[in-house]
């Protein structure tokens, strides 16, 4: 194999060193200036599209970045050339596409014995918006975070006030913790925009009923929560589902429990309800959720005021009936073509 030529040219077009220099800026996306001490233009190149009318004479600075924002960078020049330190800078241009960054490092240069300012700009907008957007991102997911953090906190405390013995403690705020950490997962998982209410229904059931030839299913819509909604409707199915499987339906070994979602309103608006209804098997009661404990205030009180609507929690010897008004902002309806 011969070797490579290496005078042919890198790319067509390119036949000096100026023209490669020229290629490189290009290329990276950088653009030049440069001004003599009296601040007049010497030279320029690929300067971006929004930004070529500074190569223009006069009040150039002030014509494309603004009075306030020229002023501003004829003041930094000024200051280069007077003390010769280079200087780094971002502005901040309003256009079609959003807002542009554009970061502009200089400094001052002797260019054939003649001193000058040379100003290399760059546009760094997309960088710049990944980190605006990262910014958020983590306002959020700390918000979110103390959000948990006191769902966790009013939980240990309630519990604890209910609890007869530290095992009976353990065993409940245990259980209500992982009834969290799996509707944060499905929050988590939709890159926190929420969780189906089926997906949440089956998640909570998964631990209490792993019959899966006989699956307890939900029947109705489809909604997608919020994530507010996701973590406090799992918390209020775990408290149901725990009641069940000690002293109702899922403890008996039958699927005589219905879970349905359907369309109604609430003050006026659209809304959708949430109906638990059990029927309960002989001689069962109505369990622990029957009395003044914390899962009767999750079901009736702590839930409903998280999400902004409303709740009936009603229990009769052969039956447990469950019900609970979600308003609109708390859900969205998609149908499968947009899921």
């Amino acid at each position: 194999m011969g070797k490579a030529d290496s005078s042919a040219p890198i790319e067509a077009g390119v036949t000096t060193n100026t023209d490669l220099m020229e290629l490189v800026l290009k290329k990276s996306g950088a653009g030049y200036l440069y001004h003599s001490e009296n601040f007049d233009i010497v030279l320029s190149g690929n300067l971006p599209e929004g930004l070529q009318g500074l190569a223009a004479a006069g009040q150039a600075d002030e014509a494309v970045f603004g009075a306030e924002e020229g002023a501003r960078i004829g003041a930094l020049k000024r200051d280069i050339a007077h003390n010769r330190r280079a200087v780094s800078t971002e502005v901040d241009i309003a256009s079609v596409k959003g807002t542009l960054t554009y970061r502009i490092d200089m400094e001052r240069i002797d260019l054939n014995g003649v001193a000058g300012i040379l100003s290399v700009i760059t546009d760094v907008s997309e960088t710049r918006h990944r980190e605006r957007i990262l910014k958020t991102l983590l306002r959020e997911l700390s918000h979110r975070s103390k959000n948990l953090l006191a769902i966790i906190q009013g939980i240990a405390t309630q519990t604890a006030r209910q609890a007869l013995s530290l095992d009976y403690f353990l065993s409940k705020f245990r259980g209500r913790i992982q009834s969290l950490a799996y509707s944060q997962d499905l929050v988590t998982d939709s890159s926190w925009r929420g969780a189906y209410l089926f997906a949440l229904t089956e998640r909570q059931l998964s631990a209490y009923w792993p019959d899966s030839e006989r699956p307890i299913s939900v029947t109705g819509i489809n909604a997608h929560l919020s994530p507010n909604a996701a973590l406090h409707i799992g918390l209020a199915l775990h408290e149901l589902i725990v009641n069940s499987a000690s002293h109702g339906a899922i403890s008996a070994g039958i699927s005589s429990l219905t879970i349905d979602c359907f369309e109604t309103f609430f003050d006026g608006r659209s809304a959708i309800e949430l109906a638990w209804i059990e029927h309960l098997p002989p001689a069962s009661s109505a369990g622990e959720a029957d009395e003044p404990t914390f899962a009767r205030t999750v079901l009736e009180r702590v839930v409903p005021v998280a999400i902004g609507g409303k709740a009936i929690y009603l229990t009769a010897p052969d039956r447990i009936e469950y019900r609970l008004t979600i308003p609109s902002r708390e859900y969205e309806i998609i149908t499968r073509a947009e899921e």
